[in-house]
């Protein structure tokens, strides 16, 4: 392939990019797996395709795009292998979080190369240390998705105590790559090409300042509108984005193998007439539908506040977090339906539906679809009993 225009290109442009590539990520799929990487040749694929600058801001050679359009091509590419559109999304929603950054970060890391990607581990597995002019980060992190393919470091995730020991902040930091070293422990069941090696920084890492944010402080920034938007909610509804096109993808195979398909009992209806069949495909298609729906809705709630230049209200806040943490679940649901009226077929691994089925498990655990907690958090809320500290606000604000 060669490399596209750096014109913004159209949403429709975008997806038909997306859609070409489908059926040459689904060849490469099972290659993927074994590799447990995504070869270097797809992210490049996707670098010439412009999919790495929908979300990165204009003054670095992005579309500054509205998270929406991410999330579009993520459901496209999600259906022809689920690791290397995971790569996509976790390396994409990077060049965001920089829209929302002291610029010299983005100065710093884009200033001779705009194509420089870096990965991330939020969980706040590390310590931060407050020095003069930023931090001193140490620790380790897991399931850092990508990190093969990034020089220019990775967003690790740390909680800010005071003297006494109370949490003031969960922030993230970015640390430079020559700083850690990668730990090649991603050995699991679904999602194994993601590559999401552990990231372990060497003694203690210094950050500067403005190289380091809140994942819970929601405040206006400058700059276009979609840096507007709840950081949690971005990041959350890629993830839910790419688990739907996951789950399409199980029906795109899922319709391929039922047309032509024969039943093995004599006089049984062919499986494309077998109303069991047709029912367990319809009410798939109508959950995958419906979580598509939910994100798509509420990032376009969202997005009439930021374009205001109004913060999201909290209720609402609230209520796109269960919108986005409830996809998995649904779509988990849709895949395994399909797969259980597959028969004996579906447990072989030559045949894609089981993969596909694995990855769907394995993206439902991420914890960004926790939609028990997030079911009852909504519900506290709902009963007039605030939100826990730490998620929405800052503790210190509650």
């Amino acid at each position: 392939m060669t490399e596209q225009t750096l014109a913004k290109p159209t949403l429709e442009t975008l997806l038909e990019r997306a859609r070409a590539m489908v059926p040459w990520l689904r060849e490469q799929a099972d290659a993927v797996e074994k590799a447990r990487s995504v070869p270097p040749a797809t992210i490049q694929a996707f670098r010439d395709a412009g999919f790495f600058r929908i979300l990165q801001p204009a003054a670095w050679g992005g579309y500054e795009m509205n998270p929406e359009m991410f999330y579009r091509v993520l459901m496209e590419l999600g259906r022809g292998c689920p690791s290397s559109a995971w790569n996509l999304m976790i390396l994409g929603i990077h060049q965001w979080e920089f829209g929302k950054l002291d610029p010299r970060t983005g100065d710093e890391l884009w200033g001779s190369d705009q194509n420089i990607l870096v990965s991330s581990s939020y969980a706040p597995w590390g310590k931060a240390r407050k020095v003069e002019g930023g931090w001193m980060l140490s620790g380790a992190w897991p399931s850092s998705s990508g990190s093969d393919h990034c020089q220019g470091g990775a967003f690790l995730g740390a909680r800010v105590h005071d003297e006494q020991g109370k949490v003031l902040d969960m922030r993230a930091f970015l640390v430079s790559r020559a700083d850690y070293e990668l730990i090649d422990d991603w050995n699991v069941v679904g999602l194994a090409g993601t590559g999401s090696k552990s990231v372990k920084v060497k003694g203690e890492a210094f950050v500067p300042d403005f190289r380091a944010h809140s994942i819970v402080d929601y405040s206006l920034t400058d700059g276009a509108a979609t840096y507007r938007l709840p950081f949690n909610h971005v990041f959350f509804g890629a993830v839910s984005a790419v688990i739907v096109g996951f789950a399409q993808g199980m029906v795109d195979i899922y319709v391929e193998h039922m047309k032509p398909r024969q039943n093995v009992f004599v006089g049984g209806p062919v499986a494309a007439k077998n109303p069991f069949v047709q029912e367990k495909l319809g009410n798939a298609v109508l959950l995958i539908r419906s979580a598509r729906a939910r994100i798509l809705q509420s990032i376009q709630e969202a997005s009439e506040y930021a374009e205001r230049n109004e913060l999201v209200p909290l209720d609402m806040r609230v209520n796109h977090f269960l919108d986005v943490q409830g996809v998995a679940k649904d779509c988990f649901s849709a895949g395994h339906m399909l797969f259980k009226k597959s028969s004996a077929r579906g447990i072989f691994n030559s045949n894609p539906l089981q993969r596909q089925l694995r990855d769907l498990l394995a993206a439902s655990n991420h914890v960004t679809q926790n939609e028990d907690d997030t079911s009852a958090l909504l519900g506290a809320y709902l009963l007039g009993q605030g939100v826990p500290p730490g998620v929405f606000e800052l503790p210190q604000a509650s």
